[in-house]
C-alpha cells in the first residue's frame, strides 16, 4: 500500500531526523550565505522559472531550489533534523514547508532565498504537506492531531486552524484548484487510497478515481480542467492525468519502476515528478502528454516532491 506518502514516509524520515543534533546558529549562517546566491541580493525577490524540491544529499532532507532545466541547485534550509514538502506562495516570494527541527513535524514559512524561516504551527501532533490557496491567504495541510490524518486549513500566519475532512479514516496531500473553490486530496474513505475533490470548506467530498488500486497525490492544472495523480493500477506507481470530473484517466509515464508527486508548470505545458527509474529517486520533467521525459537532478541519494514557482 502506498501509505509511504502518509505514514511510511513520515516514519522513515523521523527515524533519520531523530538521530541528529542541533546547530541552529551555524545553520542560519549557511542559509544567509546561500540566500545571496539564490536571490542575488539581500532581500528576497519572487522566484522566476524555479522548482523547489527536497533532497537528502547532505545527510538529511533539506529544501533546495533549482532552475527548471535542473541547473543552479542550491540548498535553502540547513537543519540537522529535516525539512520537506516545499510549496511556493502564489506570488513566488515565499515557500511553505514542513520541518522536524522542533521534535515533531510542523509547518514553517520562509522567503524564497531561505531567510526568515518562521514556524506557523505549535502543536504536539504531526503537521506537514502545506499547500497555499491561490490568493495566498490560506494554507491547507495534513495533521494527525485528532487521532488520524485529516486535512486542515489555516490563515497564512498560522491562525484559525480548522479540520476540513473530519473522516474516521486517513486523508492527505491537499491541492487547491486555481480559483480556490475546490481542494483535491487523497482519502482512504473507500478502503483504499483514492483521489477526491471537495469544496474549500470541506463539503461535497467526491471520489474521482474509483479504482481498486491506490490513487495518490492529485494536482490541478493551472486552468482547472485537468488533474494529474499517481496510481499503481498497472502494477507500479505511474503518473496519470484525468478530467476534473474524474473521466478520461490516462497513463502518462508507463515506467516499469515508480513515478510520483506530479506537479503542473504554471503554463500547464509541463509536469514535474519524482521517479526511481535510475535506482534512486530523482526529479524529472515531461510534456503534459507524457512525452520528452527528462531528468533534472542527478544525485546518488534521493530528490523528490518538486513544486514549480508561479
Amino acid at each position: 500500500m502506498k501509505k509511504v506518502f502518509l505514514y511510511l514516509l513520515i516514519v522513515s524520515m523521523i527515524a533519520v531526523f531523530s538521530l541528529a543534533g542541533c546547530n541552529t546558529k551555524a545553520a542560519e549562517e549557511v542559509i544567509e550565505e546561500e540566500a545571496k546566491e539564490v536571490a542575488g541580493e539581500e532581500e528576497a525577490t519572487p522566484a522566476e522559472g524555479k522548482i523547489a524540491f527536497e533532497s537528502d544529499r547532505d545527510g538529511n532532507f533539506e529544501i533546495y531550489i533549482m532552475n527548471i532545466d535542473g541547473s543552479g541547485q542550491i540548498r535553502l534550509t540547513n537543519n540537522p533534523t529535516g525539512d520537506g514538502w516545499p510549496c511556493f506562495s502564489p506570488d513566488g516570494s515565499k515557500i511553505s514547508f514542513a520541518s522536524y527541527r522542533d521534535g515533531n513535524w510542523e509547518i514553517y514559512i520562509m522567503n524564497i532565498d531561505g531567510s526568515e524561516q518562521t514556524r506557523l504551527i505549535n502543536n504536539p501532533a504531526e503537521d506537514w504537506d502545506p499547500c497555499f490557496s491561490p490568493d495566498g491567504s490560506k494554507i491547507a495541510f495534513i495533521s494527525n492531531r485528532d487521532g488520524n490524518l485529516e486535512i486542515y486549513i489555516m490563515n497564512v500566519d498560522g491562525s484559525e486552524q480548522v479540520n476540513l475532512t473530519n473522516n474516521p479514516v486517513d486523508d492527505g496531500i491537499p491541492c487547491f484548484s486555481p480559483d480556490g473553490s475546490k481542494i483535491a486530496f487523497t482519502s482512504y474513505s473507500d478502503g483504499n487510497a483514492e483521489s477526491y475533490i471537495m469544496n474549500a470548506d470541506g463539503s461535497g467530498q467526491v471520489n474521482l478515481t474509483n479504482n481498486p488500486a491506490e490513487d495518490f497525490s492529485p494536482c490541478f492544472s493551472p486552468d482547472g480542467s485537468k488533474i494529474t495523480f499517481e496510481s499503481d493500477r498497472d502494477g507500479n506507481f505511474k503518473i496519470y492525468i484525468m478530467n476534473v470530473d474524474g473521466s478520461g484517466q490516462v497513463n502518462l509515464t508507463n515506467n516499469p519502476t515508480g513515478d510520483g508527486s506530479p506537479c503542473f508548470s504554471p503554463d500547464g505545458s509541463k509536469i514535474s515528478f519524482a521517479s526511481d527509474r535510475d535506482g534512486n529517486r530523482e526529479i524529472y520533467i515531461m510534456n503534459v502528454d507524457g512525452s520528452e521525459q527528462t531528468r533534472l537532478t542527478d544525485n546518488p541519494t534521493d530528490d523528490g516532491w518538486p513544486c514549480f514557482s508561479p
